[in-house]
């Protein structure tokens, strides 16, 4: 009888988890939510993803090569066309830009691969750090990439996007998630990150770092969180800090949230030192107590 049963089940009755109409439409919203807080929980969990630091920096700033490669295409049609447009000079020009931009590529790749290859080291510890990155091109893309030439594994927090959010090969596909939802998106950034470094960036950078200080301004998280604004060169041009504090929208102890570096030694230098006194020291210590 039960196996007839089955049989004749008909093909129009689902259960609701089954209903894919519900499940994407705005009423099943809060399962979708749910769904990207718990299945990458129960992934990272599952890998030893425990420790995360978060690059963040613009989708648009290409590798060196790449760029260069751009801008000497459009030198030479520009040397070779008797009358240049103004168009063809404002190429050139933007051309000439990513190419200035794109040592922040080449910069991050390389803090990257140093951070990895000394997060190698601390896995005989049993202390596991990852570099993490949003998943895209530019900046995310040579997070990623470090990660790779250290032949170490990173994490990529991608985000579906109708432009710019294309996904890199260079992160770890079992650590891969893609999400819908921007907010939940940055809780995954900051529910596993350690340390943050920020590289030039527009818009989506800004309102990560803004967020993320805020956060951290107001003591809603109790962890200590060494944050790296890369370059000040690009930073004392965008944000001027002292003129907020000046104008007293911040108070001075808030730009102690912060540490400003211009290469990558002194990144690298920084981070290691505090992540290992908030971090891989006070783990030993546990482990101590525990034994």
């Amino acid at each position: 009888m039960k196996k007839n049963k089955k049989k004749n089940h008909p093909d129009w009755l689902v259960k609701a988890y089954n209903n894919y109409e519900f499940l994407n439409s705005p009423p099943g919203r809060p399962i979708r939510v749910l769904a990207e807080l718990l299945e990458p929980r129960t992934r990272f969990h599952k890998q030893h993803v425990h420790n995360t630091v978060v690059f963040f920096g613009s989708a648009r700033i290409l590798p060196r090569q790449t760029a260069l490669f751009e801008f000497k295409e459009l030198e030479s049609r520009v040397k070779n066309s008797k009358r240049p447009t103004a168009k063809m000079k404002k190429d050139l020009q933007a051309a000439l830009t990513d190419l200035e931009m794109s040592r922040y590529y080449e910069e991050a790749a390389l803090l990257s691969a140093r951070l990895t290859k000394w997060f190698k080291t601390l896995e005989k510890k049993n202390v596991h750090f990852h570099v993490c990155s949003g998943g895209g091109p530019g900046i995310m893309e040579a997070a990623n990439l470090g990660a790779v030439k250290a032949k170490g594994r990173s994490v990529g927090l991608n985000i579906s996007l109708p432009m710019e959010q294309i996904p890199n090969p260079y992160q770890t596909k079992e650590l891969a998630c893609e999400f819908h939802y921007f907010f939940i998106r940055k809780f995954w950034f900051f529910y596993l990150a350690k340390a943050l470094v920020i590289f030039p960036g527009g818009y989506g950078t800004m309102d990560e770092l803004f967020e993320l200080l805020t956060l951290i301004q107001t003591g809603k998280t109790q962890k200590k969180l060494p944050v790296v604004l890369y370059d000040s060169s690009f930073w004392d041009s965008i944000v001027d800090f002292d003129a907020m504090e000046k104008w007293g929208v911040i108070d001075r102890s808030d730009m102690k949230l912060f540490r400003v570096c211009n290469t990558v030694g002194d990144a690298f230098s920084f981070l290691k030192k505090e992540l290992t006194r908030l971090y891989v020291s006070e783990e030993q210590k546990r482990k101590r107590k525990r034994s």
